[in-house]
């Protein structure tokens, strides 16, 4: 049954979104070690994401998508662009300038509860009351793999949770939005607007002299994190087409378990029992939130069939 789960292409994308953001996550580490402005890294790999999917915007097979949109939709789309592509992320790194990673890790990490929430209301998906529990195992895995932050929420928590509830909300509207236009469309919307506000923001902040100084070796980061943003973007948008936003969203949270263990790998060292199982428990929620949400789908589909 999984094997038969994981061949959906909404759910193979997904995985593969998860896995490149784990990685991403991972080296990003090492970037904002390098003494580069976090609001300059930020702009600088969303400007060469949004310059990359223009270059293939522009191709025929592309191009011609764009003529079919309708002014509704472009404004959805510019939407999409701030709400989820440059906004949140000055919100995000404002907020985790003033309190700890770890509290802005958690608060960060309930972006699939809250898309849950958002696609039950917004977009009438199904969620199982094992669905529920699913989704229960998967916070307490993410918990764990924090650390058992002791929670505090004060402007910086209310700031990051803000950008988190934006990105959620940019999860509905893009699943309503690609249901006639084109998931290479989306993504390039969402980085090309982004970028525009991000680097806007940048040359009235810090000014374009910050920019040119930025030595080769910052660049090649800056370089390499927009490649790893650019595969994210478009497979996540593949997946969020082909398949439900809170199963996306899920999904997605297997990047943190991945990101940790790459961590215990370079670190060298064997990872400590909290976080250990703070990765299988996520893995498990993970599992059994696509188990339950396909056993639902079977009923429902079979003749007198009742949800759960």
């Amino acid at each position: 049954m999984i094997k038969n789960i994981i061949k959906k292409t909404g759910i193979k994308l997904a995985i593969m979104t998860a896995l490149i953001s784990g990685f991403a996550v991972f080296f990003n580490k090492f970037a904002v070690t390098k003494n580069i402005n976090p609001y300059q890294f930020t702009a600088l790999k969303n400007v060469l994401v949004g310059f990359i999917l223009t270059l293939v915007i522009l191709t025929p097979p592309v191009i011609k998508k764009l003529k079919d949109i309708s002014k509704n939709n472009w404004l959805k789309l510019i939407a999409i662009g701030v709400i989820g592509g440059s906004v949140p992320f000055l919100l995000f790194f404002k907020g985790l300038s003033m309190t700890s990673a770890v509290s802005a890790g958690f608060m960060h990490k309930t972006l699939f509860i809250w898309v849950a929430i958002f696609a039950i209301i917004f977009l009438k998906e199904k969620i199982t009351k094992l669905q529920y529990i699913a989704l229960g195992i998967l916070l307490i895995g993410n918990i764990l793999l924090g650390g058992l932050p002791s929670i505090k929420f004060g402007y910086a928590e209310l700031i990051i949770l803000l950008a988190t509830i934006m990105w959620s909300i940019e999860n509905i509207i893009a699943k309503k939005v690609l249901k006639n236009i084109d998931a290479m469309v989306v993504a390039w919307a969402r980085m090309f607007f982004g970028a525009i506000i991000l680097l806007a923001f940048v040359l009235l902040t810090s000014g374009i002299s910050g920019i040119f100084s930025l030595q080769a070796l910052q660049w090649s980061w800056i370089f390499l994190s927009a490649g790893f943003l650019t595969i994210y973007v478009v497979t996540w948008y593949h997946a969020l087409k082909h398949e439900k936003a809170s199963t996306v969203a899920c999904v997605l949270v297997l990047a943190s378990p991945i990101t940790t263990i790459l961590d215990s790998i370079y670190s060298g060292s064997m990872l400590e029992i909290l976080k250990l199982l703070g990765v299988l428990i996520s893995i498990a929620g993970v599992t059994l939130f696509i188990l339950f949400g396909k056993k639902f789908e079977n009923i429902s589909s079979e003749p007198n069939g009742r949800a759960i």
